[in-house]
């Protein structure tokens, strides 16, 4: 793309269909598959599940929709997009800072996640090398004891010229997609791969239905105890609706830039909502079936992929073929994400800098393969580095938790926080009336959400990440 006097010609979705596909790629990743299925089995199944709809509903989607609309009617990048609606709504266009920061937070989560994208690929390669071992009927690493099955996560981590490869190769396949344009790159990954996502997941649960453990699953998921709805598990749901949107680090503001008019945002919201939810549901469905049909108990976090899983896989028949597409799977997920990371900052610079696409793309790739390398060693030779371990929220922490537990403690609230009190009480009313596609009580009630309920969770998710103690944590 060649550059003009006043820069390059902005690109858009083909189509409403690829816009909903992107955004759902967007909000879906390793969130949705690792860390809902370990919060909802640790905060009480059911009314966890329960109450993280709801939260979804009237938290989630009017923050997802508030960013969308600003993204639409600015048609820029995330900072520019907010400095219109503010000066077209004669309010200053210091708000414009807000869109700064989930820029910035996009670009920093950027910087870490392709590192888990590269732990992903490691295991796709040796599920694959595996299956041509042992075959497609047998259990996944025959030979080997539970000790050197879970041996396989902490030793590739520990190897730092390992973990720093995989995160260029990650970063690389990224940038790949974002330098080819909205239409011609990033669209391309929603349609194929989203779609061969839902595939796959679909295929995984329904093999958890007849082959795995579902009675046990559906025990531990969805048994409603109403005494296990405590304040600590209410605000456990609140954030993790929050946390599986994506929401504060700009991307929707950024994917809604290249929406048209002809587009119902609050529908398309609606639909982004729901599908990004039944992703979290069906990953309880696909992942812990396996895990109890192997008679494991299921750990939170990333042991719960890296590790059980794995395990699990070597116990049943057909593991290695069923461990290779798990993993194919999640890294679409991933893939789909990281895209999404990269596409923020690369159109701020796009537009900030009036550089070309390739250029913003590689500029990108460049500072955050300088903060991935570090993060990936951070887990290896640099275990010692705590950059910000004086401060007690970060005690012991290296590099790439210190980032992760930055953002998504610190920034991200911050983001959808004010983004929230922009549309709700700074804003035009006129203006974001005109942009959110809605219609008599449904407009009302989802104002309400957005200038009363959503600012006071997100306050809660703020005070209680910085500090914990409120809930006795």
């Amino acid at each position: 793309m060649a550059l003009t006097q006043s820069g390059p010609a902005r690109d858009g979705w083909s189509s409403r269909t690829a816009f909903i596909l992107a955004a759902i790629g967007s909000a879906v990743g390793l969130g949705n598959l690792v860390r809902f299925p370990a919060e909802a089995g640790a905060n009480g199944g059911g009314a966890f599940v329960l109450f993280y709809i709801f939260c979804v509903i009237l938290i989630g989607l009017p923050v997802l929709l508030s960013e969308t609309l600003i993204g639409r009617h600015g048609q820029a990048a995330a900072p520019e997009s907010f400095r219109k609606m503010a000066e077209q709504s004669r309010r200053s266009t210091a708000w414009e800072h807000v869109a700064s920061l989930g820029v910035f937070s996009a670009f920093v989560v950027l910087s870490f996640y392709c590192v888990l994208g590269g732990w992903v690929l490691y295991y796709i390669g040796t599920f694959l090398g595996d299956l041509f071992t042992t075959g497609i009927t047998g259990g996944a690493f025959a030979g080997s004891s539970v000790e050197e099955v879970e041996g396989i996560f902490p030793a590739m981590i520990a190897n730092g010229g390992m973990t720093v490869t995989l995160d260029l190769v990650f970063l690389a396949i990224t940038i790949f997609f974002v330098a080819r344009g909205v239409s011609g790159g990033i669209e391309k990954v929603a349609v194929y791969l989203m779609p061969a996502f839902f595939l796959l997941l679909v295929g995984i649960t329904i093999y958890g239905m007849f082959g795995g453990a579902m009675g046990q699953t559906l025990d531990y998921l969805f048994t409603f105890e109403p005494d296990k709805l405590t304040g600590p598990v209410m605000l456990a749901a609140v954030g993790q609706a929050f946390f599986s949107l994506s929401l504060g680090v700009a991307g929707m503001i950024t994917y809604g830039s290249y929406v048209g008019r002809n587009v119902n945002l609050g529908v398309t919201s609606g639909i982004i909502a729901t599908a990004d939810t039944t992703v979290a549901l069906l990953a309880g469905l696909c992942i812990f079936p396996i895990v109890f049909a192997a008679g494991l108990a299921p750990n939170g976090g990333l042991g719960l992929m890296f590790q059980t899983l794995p395990h699990a896989f070597q116990e049943i028949p057909g593991g290695s073929l069923l461990g290779l597409a798990f993993f194919i799977m999640v890294g679409f997920a991933a893939l789909t994400s990281s895209v999404a990371l990269m596409e923020v900052p690369t159109a701020w610079v796009i537009d900030r800098f009036r550089f070309t696409r390739p250029i913003a793309a590689g500029m990108v790739t460049f500072f955050a393969a300088i903060i991935g390398i570090l993060s990936a060693l951070s887990t290896g030779s640099l275990a010692w580095f705590h950059p910000l371990g004086f401060l007690p929220m970060f005690e012991g922490m290296g590099v790439l938790d210190t980032l992760d537990t930055f953002t998504g403690k610190i920034t991200l609230p911050v983001g959808a926080l004010l983004t929230s009190i922009f549309v709700g009480w700074i804003a035009n009313k006129r203006l974001v009336d005109s942009e959110n596609g809605l219609g008599g009580g449904l407009h009302l009630f989802w104002r309400f959400l957005v200038c009363w309920l959503c600012p006071i969770a997100l306050i809660a998710i703020l005070l209680v990440g910085i500090f914990p103690s409120i809930l006795g944590q």
